[in-house]
């Protein structure tokens, strides 16, 4: 196995991508934009590096082989740095990059980010790189921040349902493609939990975990975009979070894939194991 770099060492899915890679001996190159910020561990390095700074991408990415490329944080210019990053790689002779995509890629996706992840693997897969898309479902680990301080959950999701995942998940199936990525060579995975929940199951499931109600509003789209206005926002952060409810609704976001335990040889969590604190 050649050199390994990890994207996203300062949250949850590349730290613990980070995590496992170390406690298997594996030696690798962690990049971040706040390197100050990122773990320390044996036999690694930390190199400065921005998606959307093509230069200094390309300076961290050499000799690099196999490259894990966390999505980058939601912002309007996502696509943009996207692009300049997996035109880095290319540059700079990356064999093979594993990346963090979203469940239901599509340039027509109800869910209007799963569009940039579209466009980012297509960006990849034209690139000449091999690659591993893990369409990562929504995150059992953000239910609890979808309920209101009145203890309910609006969104216009109907009786749609998603087949949400842990992100320790995602994160066991990236470390896997990391090191072995011959077998996961230009395949894409769903990863999703071992159930499909409507939001007024995931209330009810919230509600016996939680020791408070929690209740599911369906909202109309029009009261979706009413409810957000109290928040500051862009546009497109507006769209994102009321399309997160109509992809429910529209059954994009249902359907339980064996592929975490195909790849890790471990059924996912659910969400009932993840609210009593299994990781």
């Amino acid at each position: 196995m050649g050199i390994v770099a990890v994207t996203g060492v300062t949250g949850v899915v590349g730290r613990r991508v980070a995590d496992a890679l170390s406690y298997a001996g594996v030696p690798f190159r962690m990049l971040a934009r706040s390197p100050e910020r990122a773990p320390r561990y044996p036999n690694t390095e930390v190199v400065a590096c921005s998606y959307g700074d093509a230069e200094s991408a390309r300076a961290a990415l050499e000799g690099v082989d196999t490259l894990l490329m966390v999505s980058a944080a939601e912002n309007a210019e996502r696509l943009r740095e996207h692009i300049t990053f997996v035109d880095a790689a290319a540059a700079a002779g990356v064999k093979h990059i594993v990346y963090t995509s979203f469940f239901g890629a599509a340039p027509d996706a109800t869910f209007t980010l799963a569009r940039d992840h579209f466009a980012t693997e297509e960006r990849i897969a034209g690139s000449g790189m091999s690659y591993t898309f893990l369409r990562d479902n929504l995150y059992l680990d953000f239910v609890e921040y979808m309920v209101g301080e009145d203890g309910v959950i609006r969104g216009p999701a109907d009786a749609g349902r998603a087949a949400m995942v842990a992100r320790a998940d995602v994160a066991r199936v990236a470390a896997i493609a990391v090191q072995h990525p011959e077998q996961h060579r230009n395949v894409a995975y769903d990863l999703t939990g071992p159930e499909e929940l409507t939001m007024s199951e995931v209330a009810e499931k919230l509600t016996a975990h939680l020791g408070r109600a929690v209740s599911f509003h369906d909202e109309t789209v029009e009261e979706a975009y009413r409810s957000r206005a109290k928040w500051d926002a862009p546009q497109w952060q507006y769209d994102a979070w009321v399309s997160t409810y109509t992809a429910i609704a529209a059954g994009e976001f249902a359907g339980v894939s064996g592929d975490v335990e195909r790849v890790t040889g471990r059924r996912p969590l659910s969400l009932d194991e993840y609210l009593a604190g299994e990781r």
